[in-house]
């Protein structure tokens, strides 16, 4: 677990759920307009349904970078469970955070109560290996840097939720993205509720096909790339 999580403290969002405000870092991990909000909008409807829509899929895989609190997980998994889609997730977290520290979010009043108690069930054991949240699930999460994260999967759908550049420029850099993106399989989708003049060029080298979609409240504009 992080050694700084008693630093961080509890903040409540303009649509009355919660975040977690990191001082080391100066930056909250949600938006202050709506943590839910943020969540369902640039991940899971402008990401997972993105990718989903007007095709049959068998099963989807999304990989995260910036698991934090698990919110955009908790979305992901209840949609697929509700739909019944095979999931594969894989988070990646430099500093996760104490169950106790999840458990005072009080994220079960967003998602469904089985998803939710699963979830706080089965999370110290997916920072180990992968676990199943239930029967169509599965999840671990990558203790570990981005830079030093490896895998042989590839992905459907990648949310990157770093913290701002401004605050973690290393994450927003050519080698942090490119690295990234190799994860992504063809044809695959990369959403960030950020849009930069840095990362649309980045992608545009990477060979991504950018497209600007509407961001969530407080923001005009949010990237989300396909992989050719």
């Amino acid at each position: 677990m992080s050694d700084h999580t008693e630093e961080l403290s509890i903040v409540i969002t303009a649509d009355n759920s919660k975040t977690l405000y990191n001082p080391r870092v100066g930056e909250n991990y949600h938006s202050l307009h709506g943590a839910i909000e943020e969540s369902n909008h640039v991940f899971l409807n402008s990401g997972l349904r993105y990718f989903l829509a007007g095709k049959e899929h068998q099963k989807v895989s999304v990989l995260e970078v910036g698991f934090g609190t698990g919110l955009n997980f908790l979305v992901t998994a209840d949609f697929c469970t509700g739909t019944e889609l095979p999931l594969r997730y894989v988070g990646v977290e430099a500093y996760p955070l104490d169950k106790k520290l999840l458990e005072a979010t009080d994220y079960h009043q967003l998602v469904s109560e089985n998803t939710w108690n699963a979830y706080i069930k089965t999370y110290e054991s997916a920072l180990k290996e992968k676990v199943m949240l239930n029967s169509f699930c599965e999840y671990n999460i990558a203790h570990t840097e981005l830079k030093d994260f490896h895998s042989d999967e590839q992905f459907d759908i990648i949310y990157f939720d770093a913290f701002a550049s401004r605050n973690q420029p290393e994450m927003w850099n050519f080698e942090a993205i490119s690295h990234t993106v190799s994860f992504l399989k063809p044809g695959g989708v990369f959403v960030t509720y950020a849009i930069t003049g840095n990362l649309k060029r980045i992608m545009k080298s990477l060979g991504l096909k950018i497209e600007k979609a509407p961001g969530s409240a407080g923001k005009r504009e949010m990237l989300r790339a396909l992989k050719l």
